[in-house]
């Protein structure tokens, strides 16, 4: 994908502020992040204050190269090194016992930490300009959409955050997968681009989702990634029924589709593969939201391993309001 990058001063202002200890709105492969010293307990806190997070979520520290592992984790494995030979740069979050020197505002107050390295042009160029570690959460609100464009961190941050870098729009659309190696036997806690058959490719047996004593990771609360529209999901056969239901009751709705929208429904229609669908969603769902209907009707998108991250993200942008009508039939 081609990209028109900020030229060398915009990046040099950029380093300049992160060292100062401000924020800055970074691109990824995956969604823009909410960029602060990763070193720096003032920048490590107004992360948390800009977005309105929970000081108990931990951060996804971004390094330039897998040699900087050692400066964050401690008791790092062999399939550590595997999955980063594999998958770095690009969409993995690699869970480790924290080294001693992180400071707990980083990880939650949990004695384990995150690490990834971008695969964006202009993040890695940032992170070995910087040359440390970058604290970078989605540039949004606690729990709404995510941003995959930069006018999707002004919408929402405005003069709150200066300098925002502005990469294109990103190139996979959804957040990293987040596999937990400091526990056993390695678990995914978050799915992402990257699936469970091509990690057990790399490193063998692989479990999935959280146990109780797994470590709290970014994305995994109930409700999340959510437009402030209340958001239903439903086949194609009760969207267009809940379309209709709804405009009988006097209710705006508007509809997110897999390829063509169903005749007479207004909304927007995504590609019918997983991987044009994830690159499109977050900004489909952005949209919706800003024009002010009283639903957003999901039509819901094929049970296969292909799509699970994007399901996850659905799951939980829809977990207030999943409309009963879909669990009726």
């Amino acid at each position: 994908m081609s990209l028109l990058l900020p030229d060398a001063s915009d990046i040099a202002a950029a380093v300049a502020a992160l060292h100062r200890g401000e924020l800055i709105g970074l691109p990824t492969e995956t969604v823009y992040g909410l960029a602060g010293d990763a070193r720096n307990p003032s920048a490590i806190r107004g992360i948390f204050a800009t977005k309105g997070r929970p000081a108990d979520h931990p951060l996804i520290v971004h390094v330039a190269d897998a040699t900087q592992i050692a400066q964050w984790a401690r008791e790092i494995p062999d399939s550590a090194m595997q999955l980063a030979r594999a998958f770095w740069p690009g969409p993995m979050t690699l869970i480790l016992k924290k080294a001693a020197s992180v400071n707990a505002l980083v990880t939650g107050g949990q004695d384990s930490i995150g690490l990834r390295i971008p695969r964006h042009p202009l993040a890695l160029a940032v992170l070995r300009e910087f040359g440390g570690g970058l604290a970078a959460p989605s540039a949004n609100r606690f729990g709404h959409v995510s941003p995959t464009t930069a006018q999707h961190v002004r919408d929402e941050f405005g003069d709150t955050v200066p300098i925002v870098l502005d990469g294109g729009a990103c190139a996979i659309g959804i957040e990293s997968t987040i596999i937990d190696l400091g526990h056993g036997t390695p678990r995914i806690l978050r799915p992402g681009q990257i699936g469970k058959a091509a990690i057990v490719a790399v490193i063998g047996e692989v479990a999935e989702g959280p146990r109780e004593d797994s470590p709290r990771v970014s994305g995994a609360l109930a409700s999340h990634y959510a437009p402030r529209t209340p958001t239903e999901r439903l086949s194609r056969t009760r969207l267009v029924a809940r379309w209709k239901q709804c405009h009988e009751d006097g209710e705006t709705a508007l509809a997110l589709s897999i390829g063509a929208l169903p005749p007479g429904v207004d909304g927007i229609a995504l590609p019918d593969d997983p991987e044009g669908y994830a690159r499109h969603l977050y900004a489909a769902l952005r949209s919706l939201d800003a024009e002010g209907a009283d639903r957003i009707l999901v039509e819901r998108i094929p049970q296969a391993d292909a799509w699970r991250a994007i399901d996850d993200r659905l799951q939980r942008a829809a977990s207030h309001s999943d409309s009963p009508l879909e669990s009726a039939g």
